[in-house]
């Protein structure tokens, strides 16, 4: 037993000896790849590829903008003269009336990355209504976002059917008294009833818009982060006793009389913004406009202006309350919408007048107006309304001052506009209502 195990181990001993030391050969080594080089290995380890390639996209962005942004540094002397050439040229063109106005112009071709204006998303309250539309086509045409919140109690549709097919406009009934849930950067709160003939008609209904409205607006803008305007008006002076009427002038009004639903109404709203940026932090903003006209203007709102075309329009006599040496203070619309725009824009709270302090007399408005329309038109003296202001004139050195606005169109330059409108309007037969 003990030889045959002797002899399978030295069988198997020579066995071994017989394979060769390359027992671990295989064909597939064959097909092993070459090694890479060092540098390549490198470069393929631990992401350093990706690495350079972001640093060459970032050296490449740099070149790329470098030379536009150099010529719009304000330190290099060359730009400062050549946006002035540029502005000079640009303002001898449209003073002239040059039809060049585009071939003078030497501002940079390229406008570099992030430089420009962000679009807004912004509300107006009472948008549909006569100062509300034209606001949301300066806002819209500026490249915002407008959502147009009315009741059409006094606005209409007609003022806004031109835009119903841009996608940055947005209409909604609604009635402010009632609140609403939105996401929105500004707020511009026109709702109400301007005019003694639609405010008289529900005074309960006009100071609830002006109380629970603008509540409801205000808490809006707390609860989103919105900036806030608030169309207040030159009634919360009442009939004054100083002349012209500064902002610090705290007015001197009748709070049971017939106009103070809208009155007292706005002067509670002016309460109430200030309340909410005093105890809750909300960017408010409030204007106190003085009588505008314009195109859209209702045709019987009981406003003068409106009330004294319409009339010369239809061939009746103008109506003239009292002995027509009230005065009042007329702007044209679309200076109005600049200053509300940029009291929104602005760093200051207010209140802001915003009017025109040419001041006339109820009979000189008659005579602009013959001039105007008719010269063969009468008038008719009828008594005065209760608690009609006998002066208003604002001093608007406030808004010069920190707004840098002023009103730039005449009445004799705005009136004939607004006469087109009127008599386009009145020869097809719409009656209907404008704020």
């Amino acid at each position: 037993m003990m030889k045959q195990l002797h002899k399978q181990t030295s069988v198997n001993h020579r066995r071994d000896e017989e394979i060769p030391t390359s027992q671990s050969y295989s064909p597939k080594m064959l097909k092993h790849p070459r090694s890479l080089p060092r540098s390549i290995n490198y470069l393929l380890k631990e992401q350093r590829l990706l690495f350079i390639l972001v640093g060459i996209l970032i050296g490449s962005t740099f070149f790329i903008f470098q030379p536009t942004l150099s010529r719009l540094n304000p330190s290099d002397p060359t730009t400062h003269s050549s946006l002035s050439s540029s502005i000079y040229h640009r303002n001898q063109d449209s003073s002239s009336g040059s039809s060049g106005f585009f071939s003078k112009r030497t501002f940079p071709g390229r406008v570099p990355a992030g430089i420009g204006r962000k679009s807004l998303r912004i509300v107006v309250t009472g948008g549909a209504g006569f100062v509300g539309s034209h606001l949301v086509d300066k806002l819209i045409s500026r490249g915002d976002e407008v959502i147009v919140i009315d009741n059409f109690f006094t606005g209409r549709k007609e003022n806004l059917v031109h835009l119903f097919g841009n996608p940055r406009f947005e209409l909604i009934r609604h009635d402010v008294v009632e609140p609403i849930l939105l996401e929105v950067d500004q707020i511009y709160h026109l709702a109400c009833p301007a005019s003694p003939v639609h405010y008289k008609y529900n005074p309960v209904k006009t100071i609830k818009t002006n109380v629970m409205g603008t509540l409801n607006m205000l808490g809006l803008a707390k609860r989103v982060g919105a900036r806030f305007l608030l169309t207040s008006t030159s009634e919360v002076y009442g009939d004054p006793l100083e002349h012209p009427q500064k902002e610090t002038y705290w007015g001197n009004v009748n709070p049971i009389g017939e106009r103070s639903c809208y009155d007292e109404g706005k002067r509670t709203a002016e309460t109430l913004a200030m309340d909410y940026h005093r105890g809750a932090d909300v960017e408010v903003r409030i204007a106190r406009i003085f009588n505008t006209y314009g195109p859209r203007m209702c045709l019987d709102d009981g406003r003068v202006v409106s009330n004294f075309v319409a009339q010369v329009i239809r061939k009746q006599p103008m109506t003239v309350y009292g002995d027509g040496k009230q005065t009042r203070s007329f702007q044209y619309v679309s200076d109005l919408v600049d200053g509300l725009v940029a009291l929104m824009e602005g760093e200051h709270v207010g209140p802001f007048n915003l009017g025109n302090p040419g001041e006339f007399t109820m009979l000189e408005l008659a005579e602009v107006v013959k001039e105007t329309i008719d010269s063969s038109a009468t008038i008719e003296f009828k008594p005065n309304t209760a608690d009609d202001p006998h002066k208003r004139k604002p001093d608007i050195s406030k808004a010069k001052e920190l707004l840098n606005w002023e009103p730039r169109i005449s009445l004799r330059e705005g009136l004939p506009l607004m006469v087109n409108d009127f008599q386009n309007r009145i020869l097809n037969g719409d009656e209907g209502k404008g704020l």
